[in-house]
């Protein structure tokens, strides 16, 4: 892979920094990236390109790069490589830094196979890397997750998705609870693209003030950002757990989830209760590994 993409930095004189935002999920990222697509041509002007994706995909016009991390979970080079091409196609030479983002880079991080993460040091031999991410608070962040997958379609693959698991059981599963080791993620980012690589950054509820003031585009009359994909509430995850039961067709439940929005929206002021009992918060803290400082 760097002997392919190498000539970059030939031709652009240095290395060019690349920001991976990871996510985590349920931090704000659909709004974020929606935000950098409205800016390509404002951070453009800046020497900073959030990239188009590869025609060829399916859905080329989507804001977010989800070719990062599926890629390297299939182990995909060539594909992995098409892409970086692409992205290199569209860099200028006033250009100093690109910006990736996807979710699914953090919420897939423990599924990728050895060969992939050995791709991902030889990026870091090409770009100055920066892993930027987002944590919540573990309880809010692990209640807003659960209800996330319970909303997912059903994957072969996946022990979570789609499934009609209470919150306890959903909990007791590996895959499904290590996304409650934080430190451990920024470790391992560490040991892969640098010691100074990684930007952990506590979420406070709005990603994309805080992403616009550190990249030049914040103004004072800027306005706080509406979120993209607001969580379901209670009431609305034990109806989805209950369609989950009958495993559908992922396209039938997409078909479900008008009619599940508005009964959300008309519940929204009746639902008052906690996913969460007294013990299942025992249990989460206890699993939990917090960011021991976050950067500013």
């Amino acid at each position: 892979m760097a002997e392919l993409l190498l000539p970059l930095e030939q031709i652009h004189g240095q290395k060019l920094k690349l920001i991976i935002h990871v996510g985590t999920p349920k931090t704000g990222t659909t709004s974020l990236q929606t935000y950098l697509a409205k800016k390509q041509r404002k951070l453009r002007g800046l020497g900073i390109l959030y990239p188009h994706n590869l025609e060829t995909l399916p859905n080329p016009n989507t804001p977010l790069h989800q070719w990062f991390e599926k890629n390297l979970l299939t182990t995909h080079i060539d594909n992995f490589l098409a892409n970086f091409k692409n992205i290199i196609s569209q860099v200028k030479t006033d250009t100093h830094t690109i910006i990736l983002s996807s979710e699914g880079i953090y919420n897939y991080w423990w599924d990728f196979p050895e060969q992939s993460k050995v791709i991902l040091s030889e990026l870091a031999e090409i770009f100055d890397i920066q892993i930027w991410a987002w944590f919540r608070q573990p309880l809010e962040f692990i209640e807003s997750y659960y209800k996330q997958c319970i909303r997912n379609p059903q994957v072969a693959s996946n022990p979570c998705y789609g499934k009609d698991l209470s919150f306890a059981e959903m909990l007791e599963i590996n895959w499904f609870s290590q996304h409650l080791n934080y430190q451990g993620f920024v470790n391992e980012c560490q040991t892969i693209f640098g010691e100074n690589s990684v930007y952990a950054f506590e979420y406070q509820g709005d990603v994309v003030q805080q992403v616009s003031k550190r990249l030049g585009l914040a103004t004072p009359h800027d306005n706080p950002t509406p979120r993209q994909n607001n969580s379901l509430n209670n009431a609305s995850i034990k109806m989805l757990k209950s369609i989950n039961y009958y495993n559908l067709k992922a396209k039938d439940k997409e078909r479900l989830m008008p009619h599940i929005k508005e009964i959300n929206t008309l519940l929204k002021s009746y639902v008052k209760d906690s996913l969460l009992d007294d013990d299942a918060k025992k249990r989460v803290l206890k699993l939990a590994n917090p960011i021991k400082s976050f950067s500013k």
